[in-house]
C-alpha cells in the first residue's frame, strides 16, 4: 500500500448514505495501517481557514510576544507556547514551536479543584484577538467528530456505536496543538526532523494540515508521505486503541520531515478516554496478532498496561517537556 485510503464519513455525521459501509472501510484501514484520510466530515472549511489565518498572525510575533503565554505559566493546566526546540520526542528536540490548549475548564470544575494535571484554563494572547473564539469553536467541532468517529470505530469492531460513549468517552480528554515547523535552515539547535518517529498515546488523532505537507507514515514496505488533500483531515490511531484491541487495530509510528524553504503548520486534535477512565480490552472474538514489542519503535509493549489512562498518559508527556513536568510535581 503506497496511499493512505480516503473514507467519506458523511453517513457517521447526518449525511445521506450506510453507516455500515463506512464501518468496513474503518476496519479495514485501521486493521492495515491504522491511517486513513476522512472527507465528507462536517466541519466548515472556512473554521480551519480562519483557525489558521490566526495561527500564522500569532507565530509571525517575536518571541517576547509569544513567551506572554509561555507553558510555564500555564502550571497543570500544560497550556500555552513552547519555542523551537522546546518539545522532546525521544529525547531529542523537535524543530518546531507550538501552542497547547485543552477544553476550557474554570476553576470550579472538579478536576482543576482537585489539581488533575491537562485540566484547566487555556492561555490566549491579547492579538491575533480571533485567536482564543476561533481555537474554542474548533474544540467543539472536532470533540463532536471525535465521538462519532469513535462510534463508527465501535461498529467496525461488531460493538454498538455507543460503546466507547458508555464506557470511556462520556467525558473525554481532548488536547489540541497547532504546531510551527520553520524551514530547515534554522541555527536553532533541533534534530533532523519536525517530529521524529512516534505513536500517540490515545484514541484517534484527527489532524488538519497546511499546504505544504511533510507527513510521512512507517508501513511493513517503508515510509510513505500523506500529503494534504483539501477539505480532508488525517486519521491515525493512538496506543490506547491498539491495546484495547490487542494488537489488531494499528497505533502506527509516523514523522515529520521539514521544508527546505516554506513554514509548515500542522493542527493536531487528540480524542482521548477520560482522564479516570480504566481502558480495558474490547471484547472480541479470536485470537490477537503476536505482541509486536521487538519491532515497535520504542520497544514498548502494549498488552501489559495497567491502571486509568491519566496514568498512562501523564507518565508520557512529562518525558515531552522534563522541566515542565517537575514544575508541576512540585507544586
Amino acid at each position: 500500500m503506497h496511499t493512505l485510503p480516503v473514507i467519506d464519513v458523511g453517513p457517521l455525521v447526518g449525511g445521506s448514505g450506510d453507516p455500515a459501509t463506512v464501518a468496513r472501510q474503518i476496519d479495514e484501514a485501521c486493521r492495515s495501517l491504522g491511517f486513513f484520510y476522512v472527507i465528507g466530515h462536517g466541519v466548515p472549511a472556512a473554521l480551519g481557514e480562519r483557525l489558521e489565518a490566526a495561527a500564522r498572525s500569532f507565530f509571525a510575533e517575536p518571541d517576547e510576544r509569544k513567551a506572554e503565554i509561555a507553558m510555564a505559566y500555564g502550571g497543570r493546566a500544560w497550556r500555552g507556547w513552547f519555542p523551537l526546540g522546546g518539545e522532546l520526542t525521544s529525547g531529542v528536540p523537535d524543530r518546531k514551536e507550538g501552542l497547547y490548549f485543552g477544553e476550557e475548564l474554570g476553576p470550579e470544575e472538579r478536576s482543576v479543584a482537585a489539581g488533575t494535571p491537562l485540566h484547566g484554563a487555556n492561555l490566549f494572547p491579547d492579538e491575533p484577538s480571533d485567536l482564543r473564539p476561533a481555537v474554542l469553536e474548533y474544540l467543539g467541532a472536532l470533540t463532536a467528530l471525535g465521538q462519532r468517529l469513535m462510534a463508527g470505530v465501535a461498529m467496525a469492531l461488531g460493538l454498538d456505536d455507543n460503546w466507547f460513549l458508555r464506557d470511556l468517552t462520556a467525558d473525554p480528554l481532548v488536547l489540541f496543538r497547532i504546531f510551527r515547523y520553520p524551514p530547515d535552515t534554522t541555527d536553532v539547535p533541533t534534530g533532523d526532523w519536525g517530529v521524529a518517529e512516534h505513536s500517540d498515546y490515545g484514541l484517534l488523532t484527527i489532524l488538519r494540515q497546511d499546504t505544504v505537507g511533510g507527513l510521512e507514515v512507517r508501513t511493513p514496505h517503508g515510509w510513505i508521505d500523506a500529503p494534504p488533500i483539501p477539505d480532508s483531515f488525517v486519521i491515525n490511531l493512538g496506543d490506547m486503541l491498539d491495546r484495547m484491541t490487542a494488537g489488531r487495530y494499528r497505533s502506527t509510528p509516523h514523522r515529520v520531515r521539514p521544508s527546505v524553504d516554506t513554514e509548515r503548520l500542522s493542527f493536531p486534535f487528540f480524542f482521548d478516554p477520560g482522564w479516570d477512565a480504566e481502558v480495558r480490552p474490547v471484547p472480541l472474538a479470536g485470537e490477537p496478532p503476536a505482541d509486536d514489542a521487538e519491532t515497535r519503535w520504542d520497544g514498548t509493549s502494549l498488552r501489559h498496561l495497567s491502571g486509568t489512562y491519566g496514568d498512562y498518559l501523564w507518565s508520557r508527556v512529562s518525558k515531552v517537556f522534563p522541566d515542565q513536568a517537575r514544575g508541576v510535581a512540585e507544586r
